[in-house]
């Protein structure tokens, strides 16, 4: 028995917030998103509701059905006890197994590594495995370097056991640098330094952005050279774990950070010839539902046959990487 991926849905909060009511048309054109979706009252866990809701409902797939929830989510509802399980009591599932996964851009490779080894090693036959972000919640909204990448959203897969030859989710490859952890983080709400003992402060850097120690804080130009120096060598390892060449590839669905970073990755990677996904132009950065969403988009307009071999990244907050090969061939609605 193998793990596959069987479907794939989203779901984006109702406000959307414009970025060319934010910053100018050549930062716009620079990361590559024009509008967000923000929530407002939602938590993580009331999106995540409404994207498995979504899936179910888009693919005629029996919730009871589910075996377990695996969440990934960075700001869940409550530091305890963990969202997934109150996720398993609004959907009206049976009292099955739940987890949440504390990870973010690199979260969704995580996630389908988890739901693989649960799956093949006989515990469990089918998997809803759900991302879900709210990090404009952490977002000072007077933060113009930071606020216009992010979009909050939630995706949910289903990913259940088939019998086939071959193996449909492969070559894992996972990587973390926690010294350069700073580099995008929040300083206050932990356990570490807590809220009661630490009062939020303002600050405003060189640029006029505002933010508190209970908000983003983000290193720019220390990702972009993390993702151009770790994830080639990345792609180059899971190839080499795959035993595939570029030209094998179909596809490369790749976290979405920004649509320039992106390109650049693209060239840095020799991945010009390759099919390769860069548009979150009404999305923003979804951090670990990047991936999922991306796929969504990308089967919505590419024939099955030519998803096959997929080559799918994630990479950021942590500092963390993880990378692996899907077959998206046999995602389709009933």
């Amino acid at each position: 028995m193998f793990a596959r991926i069987r479907a794939v849905s989203s779901y984006l909060p109702e406000i959307v917030e414009k970025n060319i009511d934010l910053v100018d048309a050549r930062v716009i054109k620079k990361i590559g998103v024009e509008e967000r979706h923000v929530v407002k009252n939602e938590s993580a866990g009331d999106l995540a509701v409404k994207a498995a809701e979504k899936l179910f409902d888009e693919y005629k797939i029996s919730r009871d059905e589910t075996e377990f929830i695996l969440l990934c989510v960075q700001h869940p509802d409550y530091l305890g006890p963990h969202t997934a399980a109150q996720i398993q009591s609004r959907l009206g599932l049976p009292q099955i197994g739940t987890m949440d996964i504390s990870l973010g851009c690199s979260g969704y490779i995580y996630g389908l590594a988890t739901a693989k080894g649960l799956i093949e090693t006989g515990a469990v036959k089918n998997i809803l495995l759900i991302t879900s972000s709210v990090y404009t919640k952490y977002i000072n909204a007077q933060d113009l370097a930071i606020r216009p990448l992010f979009g909050d959203g939630a995706t949910a897969t289903w990913i259940e056991a088939v019998e086939e030859p071959t193996e449909n989710i492969r070559a894992f490859v996972f990587g973390s640098d926690g010294a350069r952890f700073d580099k995008l983080y929040i300083p206050v709400g932990g356990s570490k330094f807590m809220p009661r003992d630490n009062p939020e402060v303002f600050e405003t850097d060189e640029g006029g952005n505002v933010h508190s120690n209970y908000e983003i804080h983000m290193d720019g130009a220390a990702l972009a050279y993390f993702t151009l120096h770790e994830i080639p060598k990345l792609i180059d390892d899971v190839l080499n774990k795959a035993k595939l060449t570029r030209a094998d590839l179909d596809y490369c669905i790749f976290h979405q950070a920004n649509k320039l970073i992106m390109e650049y990755l693209q060239k840095k990677a020799e991945l010009e010839n390759v099919p390769y996904f860069n548009d979150i132009s009404k999305s923003g950065n979804l951090v670990s539902g990047s991936v999922p969403y991306a796929i969504e988009q990308v089967i919505k307009s590419v024939s099955p046959a030519r998803l096959k071999k997929v080559l799918l990244t994630g990479f950021g907050v942590g500092l963390s990487w993880a990378g692996c090969i899907v077959d998206l061939s046999q995602i389709f609605k009933r």
